[in-house]
């Protein structure tokens, strides 16, 4: 499963830095940040560096019992003044050693089924201006995660625009198609597979018709989420249903990939049918009634997440055919200027945890078994990512007849060092390295972060993330990224392929590079790549077909491994 997180990775640098325990102060409410929305009047706080933060803003109504695996529906109303100062629950889930930096064990079910929340980071001057809005989908395979740990105050703040992170249904609580269910709905959205997509879309709406309030412009919206955030941005940008909900989207590291409703149906292992026959349920009523620890219990865990089918072709969320098929006709998706892209060492974030590729020191320090292998074999899975989300996708684009793409590559690599353990190394311009950048705060890998982050590379960080803001925010402005004194920013063509690349002063800065991957190069390049032998390059080979097996065929031809 491509967005697994690297457990082993978390384990190993939790013992190497320590435990910290974080506890934030208490905030308190502010009649500065008063304001009035569709279900009454509320209160947030000011951050510290001045920003307006409002926390669990509900925009639907719980989707337990009846409303499970249904469209969601309005936020209920309340009277006096709702104090927004705490997150709102997080969606069910299963949790895994990525929680242990808050103190959770792994396996353990937490979260509710009343949790579409959203949050919203504000400059303290906002009112009245009338401010670009972004609207961050936090990643985690669809299956995990929360928007409380996404703090939009920074970004906020350094470039004058409003930031919304918002919560939507995981797992197959979110995605989830089975005829019984169709039976039962009482609108033409409830007879969907992807009700987290349609949470998303609900969360658009509210950000419609509330916005103003805050400060934001409800005709100026951008979507930007990574790895299944991004994956959910190419959801909502092939979805009739989201059309004019938004006007720009940011896919990082995200997905075009989908699968059929008879998939999720009945024919893959996991699919409604076959999981409801080992409940030995037969009825809406009957799976609407089970306890979700018991639902989600019966499918079955890869490293701490649930295997689910999501993003499903059901025909009424999402067109009935390919996702990525939807792209080649400005007809079939949503055609806003579009900012795609991946990060140079993606899979780095995985093959840390990888047996075959890596090893602990003294049970502890993960060092590659041997450098060069582990770098040739993220190399071309990567590579592979990029011609699947960012080199494909806008050429099809492209070729559509929509100018208005760009596509990047973020390659900082300088992680620290702590005794063996070299981030620069083995982490690299991994999978996510990119989102602490676009929002100039320095937290992804829990108390390792000191590490990761290391004090002397503070200004060039900071420098390459101001910029990387700017970037971000001036699309969201106008559709066109630019900032000043930075490369400017083509657009994508078909034949040139330009990108931009973000990295520090110290590795040549921010800058354009040229020409479009394919798997032909891969192949060619693989097959005469000296950091493996023949069968080393024959694993790596099958990797790529084990992660997209409709290139199988290709590159057997290209490979004679046994």
């Amino acid at each position: 499963m491509r967005h697994l997180v690297a457990i082993a990775l978390l384990s190993c640098l939790t013992a190497c830095s320590g435990k910290e325990e974080t506890q934030e102060v208490p905030v308190v409410a502010s009649a500065d940040t008063v304001r009035m929305t569709a279900e009454g009047n509320v209160a947030g706080f000011v951050a510290d560096n001045g920003t307006h933060v409002w926390r669990g803003l509900p925009y639907a109504a719980s989707t337990a019992g009846e409303n499970r695996w249904r469209a969601p529906r309005p936020a209920p109303s309340w009277d006096g003044t709702y104090e927004a100062l705490e997150f709102g629950e997080r969606c069910v889930q299963k949790t895994n050693r990525l929680n242990a930096s808050e103190g959770i064990e792994p396996g353990l079910l937490i979260g509710s089924e009343d949790c579409l929340t959203l949050n919203i980071y504000a400059p303290a001057d906002a009112a009245g201006k009338n401010l670009p809005v972004m609207l961050w989908i936090h990643g985690g395979a669809n299956v995990w995660g929360r928007a409380a740990s996404y703090d939009g105050s920074n970004l906020a703040a350094n470039e004058n625009v409003i930031i919304v992170t918002v919560q939507y249904r995981l797992g197959p609580l979110g995605w989830f198609a089975h005829e019984k269910i169709r039976e039962t709905a009482e609108t033409p959205a409830d007879a969907a597979a992807n009700f987290g997509t349609l949470d998303l879309i609900a969360s658009l709406n509210w950000v419609g018709e509330n916005i103003a309030e805050f400060g934001g412009n409800p005709e100026n919206i951008t979507i930007f989420g990574e790895s299944a955030g991004g994956h959910d941005v190419v959801t909502l940008l092939a979805s009739p249903l989201a059309a004019g909900l938004f006007h720009r989207a940011i896919v990082q590291s995200g997905s075009f990939d989908s699968i059929s409703l008879a998939q999720a149906e009945e024919d893959d292992p996991r699919s409604a049918n076959k999981i409801a026959a080992k409940l030995g349920v037969s009825t809406a009523a009957e799976l609407r009634a089970i306890p979700a620890g018991d639902f989600l219990d019966a499918y079955w865990l890869e490293e701490g997440f649930i295997e689910a089918p999501l993003i499903i072709e059901d025909g009424v969320v999402l067109p009935s055919m390919p996702l990525r098929e939807a792209f080649a006709s400005t007809d079939t998706f949503n055609a806003v200027p579009i900012i795609t892209g991946t990060n140079r060492d993606e899979m780095k974030f995985f093959y840390i945890a990888d047996e075959r590729l890596v090893k602990k020191l003294f049970g502890i320090f993960v060092v590659a078994r041997d450098q060069d292998l582990y770098d040739a074999a993220s190399d071309y899975s990567a590579r592979l990512w990029r011609i699947r989300s960012v080199d494909g996708p806008a050429a099809r684009m492209a070729a559509a007849g929509h100018d208005k793409v760009f596509a990047y590559r973020f390659d900082w690599d300088e992680g620290g060092r702590f005794l063996f353990m070299n981030f620069a190394k083995m982490f690299g311009a991994a999978h996510a390295v990119e989102i602490p950048f676009v929002f100039n705060r320095f937290r992804l890998l829990g108390d390792a972060d000191k590490i990761m982050f290391a004090k002397k590379t503070a200004a060039s960080r900071d420098t390459l993330s101001r910029a990387m803001g700017r970037y971000w925010a001036s699309f969201a402005k106008t559709g066109a990224p630019s900032a000043n004194g930075t490369a400017d920013w083509p657009v994508y063509t078909t034949g040139g392929g330009s990108l931009i690349r973000f990295d520090s002063v110290n590795d040549g800065g921010i800058e354009i590079i040229t020409g479009a991957d394919d798997l032909d190069k891969i192949l060619q390049d693989l097959a005469a790549d000296q950091r493996a032998d023949q069968k080393e390059r024959c694993l790596i080979a099958e990797s790529l077909y084990g992660w997209v097996p409709e290139i199988q065929d290709q590159v057997d031809q290209a490979f004679s491994c046994d």
